[in-house]
């Protein structure tokens, strides 16, 4: 399988699709490409963070450089969702926190499927296991989980907490079950934190994922959030990684599982330009575990608190969302836009993607 790059406009291909879904992500996808500012469409994926708590302490996360007020998604916000819950492809649960953690995190898988929602969760994996029947009963059709490491000793040093060998065991079980009930889902995958203490294991990251039977390895760079991190940053690194990168390829190609990376520093198709092209505001509507929507996670500007607006057709074309629309990808952009380090669209060619010290790079939180 080919080497492939973090998707900017469209999500993964995973699933049917109703005739409605399909019609208002083609309309969404002319929109985005246009420019438009109000929309007829509604957003291709709702991104929810259940919450800004998490139960290990990776040394790298900016919850380290920041201070950060535990946060709960309501269940009392659903019923605001309501309106594009049966146009949209995705429901994504994701943000600063572990979303596993939520105490009714399985109800959301559960209206996520009632409403024939693919769904989408990133998590650490500490409570795989419990969520394994729930993960299958609810058709999860996309789980990632992160490990910083292609063995126990490098992934524990990083994710204080995370235990690999007991998080690898129940992803293989997952894989395993998968074979035996002869589904497709859930596509499975892990993403690693690349960093100085682990990039190099990247190319063992590859068969590890393999031998646990899963569809695709995933990298994605360090941040660095503070002075701290600086030493881990592989800003500067170009023919380093592409040693790395080449051989991780070349055993993805053998192994057939596919290698998902980002682009070397010079390489980055947005050239000179701040980011990539942003199409946060059209594909995605991100709601935060404090109830402040945000145009993406990694930003710390809110637009606006879900409860200032009655319905959801007014927060989508609010004049908060027609405003990110018009200058997220002209020379006039928010200053945390223009610091982009989101994974998807930020610009890796900036030291900025890699370096975000003395930035404001993360929502203040509260309720």
């Amino acid at each position: 399988m080919s080497l492939i790059r973090a998707k900017t406009l469209d999500l993964k291909d995973i699933g049917e699709l109703t005739e409605v879904q399909r019609e208002n992500s083609r309309i969404n996808r002319e929109e985005a490409l246009a420019g438009k500012t109000i929309l007829q469409s509604y957003p291709r994926r709702i991104v929810l963070e259940m919450t800004s708590a998490c139960n290990i302490h990776c040394k790298m996360c900016g919850r380290s450089s920041v201070e950060f007020k535990p946060t709960l998604f309501h269940k009392d916000w659903l019923p605001l969702l309501e309106p594009a819950a049966d146009k949209i492809e995705e429901v994504t649960l994701l943000g600063w926190g572990e979303p596993t953690l939520h105490p009714h995190f399985r109800e959301f898988l559960k209206w996520a499927k009632e409403h024939r929602l693919r769904k989408f969760f990133c998590t650490n994996g500490t409570r795989l296991r419990e969520l394994k029947e729930d993960i299958f009963n609810n058709e999860v059709e996309l789980l990632t989980v992160s490990l910083d490491g292609a063995c126990a000793e490098t992934n524990n040093q990083i994710r204080a907490g995370a235990d690999f060998d007991s998080i690898t065991s129940a992803l293989k079980d997952i894989a395993d079950e998968k074979k035996r009930r002869g589904v497709e889902f859930p596509y499975l995958s892990i993403v690693m934190t690349m960093m100085e203490s682990n990039y190099r294991e990247f190319p063992q990251y590859v068969r590890l994922g393999h031998e646990l039977g899963l569809q695709e390895v995933k990298g994605v760079y360090l941040t660095a959030f503070d002075e701290r991190m600086l030493d881990e940053s592989l800003y500067g690194k170009q023919q380093e990684l592409q040693e790395i990168f080449g051989e991780a390829e070349r055993l993805g190609e053998k192994l057939g599982i596919a290698v998902k990376l980002p682009c070397i520093q010079g390489e980055d198709s947005a050239g000179d330009f701040l980011h990539k092209d942003c199409y946060t505001g059209w594909r995605d509507f991100f709601l935060g575990s404090d109830g402040y929507v945000r145009s993406c996670m990694s930003t710390s500007r809110k637009l606006f608190h879900i409860s200032k607006y009655a319905s959801f057709n007014e927060m989508w074309n609010s004049e908060e969302y027609q405003d990110f629309r018009k200058r997220v990808n002209g020379s006039d952009m928010d200053l945390p836009c223009k610091n982009c380090y989101q994974a998807s669209f930020a610009n890796w060619n900036k030291k900025s993607a890699f370096i975000q010290t003395g930035n404001d790079f993360a929502p203040k939180w509260e309720e």
